[in-house]
Protein backbone atom coordinates (compact mmCIF):
# COMPACT_ATOMS: atom_id res chain seq x y z
CA UNK A 1 0.00 0.00 0.00
CA UNK A 2 1.27 3.35 -1.18
CA UNK A 3 1.85 5.78 1.93
CA UNK A 4 -0.06 8.43 2.48
CA UNK A 5 1.60 11.35 1.25
CA UNK A 6 2.58 14.53 3.59
CA UNK A 7 1.82 18.06 2.72
CA UNK A 8 3.25 21.41 4.58
CA UNK A 9 1.33 24.14 4.20
CA UNK A 10 3.06 27.61 5.23
CA UNK A 11 0.55 30.21 5.88
CA UNK A 12 -2.79 30.14 7.89
CA UNK A 13 -4.38 32.75 6.21
CA UNK A 14 -7.89 31.91 4.05
CA UNK A 15 -5.88 30.62 1.34
CA UNK A 16 -3.68 27.95 3.13
CA UNK A 17 -6.34 26.96 5.74
CA UNK A 18 -9.10 26.24 2.97
CA UNK A 19 -6.24 24.47 0.89
CA UNK A 20 -5.00 22.38 3.98
CA UNK A 21 -8.57 21.62 5.22
CA UNK A 22 -9.56 20.01 1.73
CA UNK A 23 -6.32 18.36 1.52
CA UNK A 24 -6.86 16.78 4.85
CA UNK A 25 -10.59 15.97 3.92
CA UNK A 26 -9.17 14.10 0.87
CA UNK A 27 -7.19 12.01 2.98
CA UNK A 28 -3.68 13.84 2.78
CA UNK A 29 -1.49 14.02 6.04
CA UNK A 30 -1.31 17.98 6.14
CA UNK A 31 0.70 20.32 8.85
CA UNK A 32 -0.13 23.90 8.51
CA UNK A 33 2.42 26.75 9.56
CA UNK A 34 2.33 30.01 10.08
CA UNK A 35 4.48 33.10 11.88
CA UNK A 36 1.33 34.66 13.76
CA UNK A 37 0.22 33.53 16.95
CA UNK A 38 -2.95 31.97 15.27
CA UNK A 39 -4.53 31.40 11.95
CA UNK A 40 -6.02 34.13 9.74
CA UNK A 41 -3.84 36.11 7.77
CA UNK A 42 -5.33 39.34 6.69
CA UNK A 43 -8.53 37.78 8.13
CA UNK A 44 -7.59 39.58 11.50
CA UNK A 45 -9.07 40.59 14.73
CA UNK A 46 -7.50 42.50 17.70
CA UNK A 47 -9.12 41.87 21.17
CA UNK A 48 -8.03 43.32 24.81
CA UNK A 49 -9.71 43.54 27.95
CA UNK A 50 -13.66 44.07 26.96
CA UNK A 51 -12.97 45.22 23.87
CA UNK A 52 -11.99 43.71 20.08
CA UNK A 53 -11.77 45.19 16.65
CA UNK A 54 -10.92 43.54 12.88
CA UNK A 55 -8.71 45.48 11.82
CA UNK A 56 -7.63 43.65 8.17
CA UNK A 57 -10.21 42.42 6.05
CA UNK A 58 -13.33 44.19 7.19
CA UNK A 59 -15.90 41.76 5.64
CA UNK A 60 -15.92 39.41 2.14
CA UNK A 61 -18.93 38.80 -0.98
CA UNK A 62 -19.65 35.50 -1.88
CA UNK A 63 -20.66 35.89 -5.51
CA UNK A 64 -19.42 32.18 -7.03
CA UNK A 65 -21.79 29.50 -6.53
CA UNK A 66 -18.71 27.25 -4.74
CA UNK A 67 -18.01 30.30 -2.52
CA UNK A 68 -21.64 30.80 -1.65
CA UNK A 69 -22.13 27.20 -0.51
CA UNK A 70 -19.09 27.68 1.60
CA UNK A 71 -20.09 30.63 3.06
CA UNK A 72 -23.77 28.50 3.49
CA UNK A 73 -21.48 26.28 5.53
CA UNK A 74 -19.34 28.61 7.86
CA UNK A 75 -22.98 30.08 8.85
CA UNK A 76 -24.14 27.37 10.43
CA UNK A 77 -21.31 26.69 11.85
CA UNK A 78 -21.73 29.64 13.69
CA UNK A 79 -18.63 31.49 12.43
CA UNK A 80 -19.86 33.82 9.48
CA UNK A 81 -23.05 35.99 9.26
CA UNK A 82 -24.10 38.48 7.31
CA UNK A 83 -23.45 42.39 8.15
CA UNK A 84 -26.25 44.91 7.40
CA UNK A 85 -24.60 48.06 7.98
CA UNK A 86 -25.67 51.57 6.69
CA UNK A 87 -22.96 51.96 4.43
CA UNK A 88 -22.31 55.54 3.21
CA UNK A 89 -19.93 57.49 1.10
CA UNK A 90 -17.71 60.65 1.49
CA UNK A 91 -15.66 62.42 -1.16
CA UNK A 92 -15.04 62.26 -4.66
CA UNK A 93 -18.04 62.49 -7.01
CA UNK A 94 -19.99 61.16 -3.80
CA UNK A 95 -22.53 63.89 -2.20
CA UNK A 96 -21.38 64.28 1.66
CA UNK A 97 -22.55 61.32 3.05
CA UNK A 98 -24.43 59.84 0.59
CA UNK A 99 -25.66 56.76 0.56
CA UNK A 100 -23.20 54.19 -0.99
CA UNK A 101 -24.40 53.29 -4.54
CA UNK A 102 -23.01 49.27 -3.88
CA UNK A 103 -25.23 49.40 -0.58
CA UNK A 104 -27.26 46.92 -1.81
CA UNK A 105 -23.86 44.88 -2.05
CA UNK A 106 -24.68 41.18 0.51
CA UNK A 107 -21.80 41.61 2.74
CA UNK A 108 -20.51 38.86 5.46
CA UNK A 109 -17.99 38.85 8.33
CA UNK A 110 -16.53 36.11 10.65
CA UNK A 111 -18.04 35.80 13.74
CA UNK A 112 -18.13 36.47 16.69
CA UNK A 113 -15.03 38.19 15.17
CA UNK A 114 -13.29 38.04 11.65
CA UNK A 115 -10.72 35.59 12.49
CA UNK A 116 -12.98 32.82 13.64
CA UNK A 117 -13.52 31.68 9.84
CA UNK A 118 -9.94 30.58 9.99
CA UNK A 119 -9.95 29.18 12.81
CA UNK A 120 -12.83 27.05 12.43
CA UNK A 121 -11.02 25.96 9.40
CA UNK A 122 -7.85 24.82 11.15
CA UNK A 123 -9.34 23.61 13.96
CA UNK A 124 -9.12 20.03 13.42
CA UNK A 125 -5.65 20.44 11.03
CA UNK A 126 -2.12 19.98 12.86
CA UNK A 127 -1.39 23.83 13.12
CA UNK A 128 2.28 25.27 14.36
CA UNK A 129 1.78 29.09 14.98
CA UNK A 130 4.80 31.35 15.67
CA UNK A 131 7.17 29.27 13.20
CA UNK A 132 8.70 31.44 10.31
CA UNK A 133 9.71 29.24 7.44
CA UNK A 134 13.09 30.81 6.11
CA UNK A 135 13.62 28.53 3.31
CA UNK A 136 12.85 25.30 1.12
CA UNK A 137 14.93 22.57 0.12
CA UNK A 138 14.78 19.62 -1.75
CA UNK A 139 16.07 16.50 -0.61
CA UNK A 140 15.39 12.85 -2.16
CA UNK A 141 13.66 12.03 0.70
CA UNK A 142 11.18 14.87 0.45
CA UNK A 143 11.07 18.73 1.28
CA UNK A 144 12.95 20.38 4.45
CA UNK A 145 11.10 23.42 5.31
CA UNK A 146 13.96 25.83 7.37
CA UNK A 147 13.23 28.40 9.89
CA UNK A 148 15.29 31.27 10.66
CA UNK A 149 18.13 30.09 12.57
CA UNK A 150 19.15 28.11 8.82
CA UNK A 151 17.89 24.80 10.58
CA UNK A 152 15.61 21.86 8.79
CA UNK A 153 12.32 21.30 10.72
CA UNK A 154 12.62 17.30 12.17
CA UNK A 155 10.40 16.18 9.05
CA UNK A 156 10.59 15.55 5.08
CA UNK A 157 7.53 16.42 3.38
CA UNK A 158 6.49 15.27 -0.05
CA UNK A 159 4.28 18.36 -1.05
CA UNK A 160 4.95 21.91 0.09
CA UNK A 161 1.91 24.15 -0.40
CA UNK A 162 2.73 28.36 0.14
CA UNK A 163 -0.29 30.29 0.95
CA UNK A 164 1.37 33.75 1.94
CA UNK A 165 1.76 37.32 0.27
CA UNK A 166 3.92 37.41 -3.19
CA UNK A 167 6.79 39.09 -1.41
CA UNK A 168 7.10 36.59 1.27
CA UNK A 169 6.57 33.91 -1.29
CA UNK A 170 9.26 34.89 -3.43
CA UNK A 171 12.68 34.52 -1.52
CA UNK A 172 11.02 30.97 -0.53
CA UNK A 173 11.03 30.37 -4.44
CA UNK A 174 14.14 31.59 -5.97
CA UNK A 175 16.80 28.84 -5.41
CA UNK A 176 13.58 26.11 -5.82
CA UNK A 177 11.83 27.12 -8.83
CA UNK A 178 13.06 30.53 -10.39
CA UNK A 179 10.53 30.89 -12.70
CA UNK A 180 7.76 30.71 -9.91
CA UNK A 181 10.14 33.60 -8.05
CA UNK A 182 10.52 35.53 -10.95
CA UNK A 183 6.45 35.47 -11.39
CA UNK A 184 5.86 36.64 -7.95
CA UNK A 185 8.78 39.05 -8.36
CA UNK A 186 6.40 41.24 -10.62
CA UNK A 187 3.73 41.44 -8.13
CA UNK A 188 3.73 44.49 -6.28
CA UNK A 189 1.66 44.60 -3.17
CA UNK A 190 0.47 47.95 -1.14
CA UNK A 191 0.50 48.54 2.50
CA UNK A 192 -2.20 49.65 4.66
CA UNK A 193 -2.21 51.74 7.86
CA UNK A 194 -4.96 50.33 9.73
CA UNK A 195 -6.32 52.18 12.93
CA UNK A 196 -8.21 50.67 16.08
CA UNK A 197 -10.51 53.16 18.30
CA UNK A 198 -11.78 52.46 21.66
CA UNK A 199 -14.65 54.28 23.14
CA UNK A 200 -16.22 54.17 26.32
CA UNK A 201 -19.63 54.91 24.92
CA UNK A 202 -21.41 54.05 21.18
CA UNK A 203 -20.69 57.16 18.85
CA UNK A 204 -24.03 59.42 17.18
CA UNK A 205 -23.20 59.26 14.10
CA UNK A 206 -25.29 58.36 10.87
CA UNK A 207 -23.00 55.00 9.26
CA UNK A 208 -22.09 52.28 10.31
CA UNK A 209 -19.33 51.92 7.79
CA UNK A 210 -18.55 54.39 4.83
CA UNK A 211 -16.08 54.33 1.69
CA UNK A 212 -13.80 57.90 1.79
CA UNK A 213 -12.90 59.11 -1.65
CA UNK A 214 -10.14 61.73 -0.15
CA UNK A 215 -7.37 62.60 1.98
CA UNK A 216 -5.55 59.80 3.37
CA UNK A 217 -9.08 57.59 4.75
CA UNK A 218 -10.15 54.86 2.12
CA UNK A 219 -12.72 53.43 4.67
CA UNK A 220 -14.25 53.82 7.98
CA UNK A 221 -16.34 51.47 9.82
CA UNK A 222 -18.05 50.55 13.55
CA UNK A 223 -16.90 47.26 14.00
CA UNK A 224 -19.28 46.75 17.03
CA UNK A 225 -21.90 46.80 14.90
CA UNK A 226 -21.02 43.44 13.40
CA UNK A 227 -22.86 40.40 14.18
CA UNK A 228 -21.71 38.78 17.07
CA UNK A 229 -19.72 41.58 18.41
CA UNK A 230 -19.48 41.93 22.51
CA UNK A 231 -17.69 44.70 24.70
CA UNK A 232 -16.99 48.42 24.11
CA UNK A 233 -18.11 50.76 21.33
CA UNK A 234 -14.94 50.08 18.36
CA UNK A 235 -14.39 51.49 15.30
CA UNK A 236 -11.66 50.77 12.38
CA UNK A 237 -9.97 53.09 10.00
CA UNK A 238 -8.41 52.43 7.22
CA UNK A 239 -5.66 54.28 5.29
CA UNK A 240 -5.70 54.32 1.52
CA UNK A 241 -3.22 52.71 -0.36
CA UNK A 242 -2.04 55.40 -1.63
CA UNK A 243 -1.63 57.34 1.41
CA UNK A 244 -0.40 54.21 3.38
CA UNK A 245 2.27 53.91 1.15
CA UNK A 246 3.51 57.30 1.15
CA UNK A 247 3.60 57.10 4.68
CA UNK A 248 4.32 53.04 5.61
CA UNK A 249 7.31 53.94 7.22
CA UNK A 250 6.39 56.65 9.86
CA UNK A 251 5.50 56.54 13.90
CA UNK A 252 2.32 55.19 14.15
CA UNK A 253 1.70 58.09 16.63
CA UNK A 254 2.06 60.49 13.59
CA UNK A 255 -0.13 58.21 11.58
CA UNK A 256 -2.79 58.29 14.17
CA UNK A 257 -2.99 61.96 14.50
CA UNK A 258 -3.28 62.37 10.95
CA UNK A 259 -6.05 59.59 10.47
CA UNK A 260 -7.98 60.79 13.81
CA UNK A 261 -7.92 63.86 12.39
CA UNK A 262 -9.61 63.18 9.01
CA UNK A 263 -12.14 60.97 10.63
CA UNK A 264 -12.82 64.42 12.94
CA UNK A 265 -14.06 65.59 9.88
CA UNK A 266 -16.70 62.65 9.32
CA UNK A 267 -18.10 63.73 12.97
CA UNK A 268 -15.96 61.10 14.73
CA UNK A 269 -14.60 62.33 18.36
CA UNK A 270 -11.36 61.04 19.43
CA UNK A 271 -11.00 57.94 21.04
CA UNK A 272 -10.49 56.94 24.85
CA UNK A 273 -8.02 54.26 23.32
CA UNK A 274 -6.21 53.54 20.08
CA UNK A 275 -3.84 51.28 18.82
CA UNK A 276 -2.14 51.23 15.16
CA UNK A 277 -1.24 48.72 12.94
CA UNK A 278 0.61 48.52 9.53
CA UNK A 279 0.01 45.91 7.44
CA UNK A 280 2.85 45.94 4.79
CA UNK A 281 1.29 43.38 2.44
CA UNK A 282 -2.60 44.50 2.44
CA UNK A 283 -3.57 45.03 -1.16
CA UNK A 284 -2.73 43.84 -4.67
CA UNK A 285 -3.55 46.79 -6.95
CA UNK A 286 -2.71 44.50 -9.95
CA UNK A 287 -3.49 41.01 -9.26
CA UNK A 288 -2.84 38.21 -11.65
CA UNK A 289 -4.86 35.36 -13.13
CA UNK A 290 -3.44 32.20 -12.67
CA UNK A 291 -5.55 31.88 -9.40
CA UNK A 292 -2.73 29.48 -8.52
CA UNK A 293 0.37 27.62 -9.19
CA UNK A 294 1.05 23.80 -9.50
CA UNK A 295 4.85 22.05 -10.04
CA UNK A 296 3.51 18.19 -10.09
CA UNK A 297 7.21 17.16 -10.96
CA UNK A 298 8.76 19.03 -8.09
CA UNK A 299 5.51 18.64 -5.85
CA UNK A 300 5.34 22.36 -4.95
CA UNK A 301 2.01 24.43 -4.97
CA UNK A 302 1.17 28.30 -4.56
CA UNK A 303 -1.84 29.59 -3.99
CA UNK A 304 -3.37 33.15 -2.37
CA UNK A 305 -5.51 35.94 -3.25
CA UNK A 306 -2.90 37.97 -5.15
CA UNK A 307 -3.05 34.95 -8.14
CA UNK A 308 -7.13 35.10 -7.74
CA UNK A 309 -8.56 38.67 -7.70
CA UNK A 310 -7.04 40.00 -4.20
CA UNK A 311 -10.47 39.33 -1.90
CA UNK A 312 -10.98 36.75 1.12
CA UNK A 313 -13.41 34.76 -2.10
CA UNK A 314 -10.29 34.53 -4.22
CA UNK A 315 -8.27 33.70 -2.29
CA UNK A 316 -10.28 31.30 -0.94
CA UNK A 317 -10.76 29.65 -4.22
CA UNK A 318 -7.25 29.97 -5.03
CA UNK A 319 -6.60 27.77 -2.10
CA UNK A 320 -9.49 25.38 -3.29
CA UNK A 321 -8.02 25.07 -7.27
CA UNK A 322 -4.83 24.57 -5.53
CA UNK A 323 -6.14 21.22 -3.33
CA UNK A 324 -7.83 19.67 -6.48
CA UNK A 325 -5.20 20.05 -8.77
CA UNK A 326 -3.14 18.46 -6.00
CA UNK A 327 -5.92 15.65 -5.39
CA UNK A 328 -5.72 14.94 -8.87
CA UNK A 329 -2.05 14.85 -9.70
CA UNK A 330 -2.35 11.88 -6.60
CA UNK A 331 -5.12 10.15 -8.14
Amino acid sequence: MNRTPHIAVIGAGIAGSACASTLQGAGFQVSLFDKSRGPGGRMSTRRGDGWQCDHGAQYFTARAPAFRAEVARWEVAGVAAKWQAQVRSFGGDSAAGSVDADSATERFVGAPRMSSVAAWLASSLALSTKVTISGLQREAVGWSLLVQDGHALGEAYDIVVLAVPAPQAAPLLRKVAPQQAALAEQVRMAGCWSLMLDYDAPLVLDFEAAFVNQGPLRWVARDSSKPGRAGRESWLLHASAAWSEQHIERDGDEVAALLLAAFAELGGPAPQRWSAHRWRYASTPQVRSEGCLWEPAQGLGVCGDWLNGGTVETAWLSGQALAQRIIAAQA
